[in-house]
């Protein structure tokens, strides 16, 4: 039998730094010579979701049915012995225990920034879109979000925090995990 590859689910809110983390753990792991492959919830939404006038597809009903597809594509993919690295949104209770339910191998990360840390962040506009009145649908501002209850890992920013010492801090947590899966074979 295949030996089920881990999903590692990079969550938080726009800005909190899911991306950047996400393309450093992947080349970690190819470098350990890891079948890996990275899914970005952004590149994800584009191929998934219908794009709209009016942005409804980032309501949070649209965002929930978006994310239990991400969860069925990373089942797929880690079946195959593939671990896969996703930075998404996704904060839903549903969607979390989606993932600890059908996913063997899954190490939940929790990215938590202040919105004041983000909206000072702000890479892709958004926070500044919505409070000019040109964006709705922002989670964490208009869209509620539901904080994981049971993170394997949660990376709470603190002022002069740096992205090495989360990447540090995650591929510890990896590592270590490693052993606890090494002998499983499903």
């Amino acid at each position: 039998m295949t030996k089920k590859g881990k999903v590692i689910w990079l969550t938080g809110l726009s800005g909190a730094g899911k991306t950047t983390l996400a393309r450093r753990v992947v080349s970690f792991l190819k470098s350990r010579e890891h079948a890996v492959i990275m899914l970005d919830g952004d590149e994800l939404r584009a191929i998934f979701a219908q794009s709209d006038s009016n942005g409804s597809h980032h309501s949070a009903q649209k965002r929930l049915e978006l994310a239990l597809r991400y969860c069925a594509l990373c089942k797929l993919l880690s079946e195959q012995g593939i671990t896969v690295v996703i930075a998404t949104i996704s904060l839903f209770h549903k969607v979390h225990k989606w993932n600890r339910l059908h996913l063997p191998n899954y190490i939940e990360i929790y990215l938590k920034v202040p919105i004041e840390e983000l909206k000072r962040r702000d890479p892709k506009g958004i926070y500044s879109s919505y409070e000019a009145g040109d964006t709705r649908y922002v989670a964490g501002i208009d869209v509620a979000v539901e904080e994981p209850q049971s993170p394997n890992l949660t990376l709470s920013f603190q002022s002069g925090d740096t992205v090495d010492k989360y990447f540090d801090t995650i591929i510890e947590y990896i590592l270590d995990s490693e052993i606890k899966y090494e002998d499983i074979t499903l």
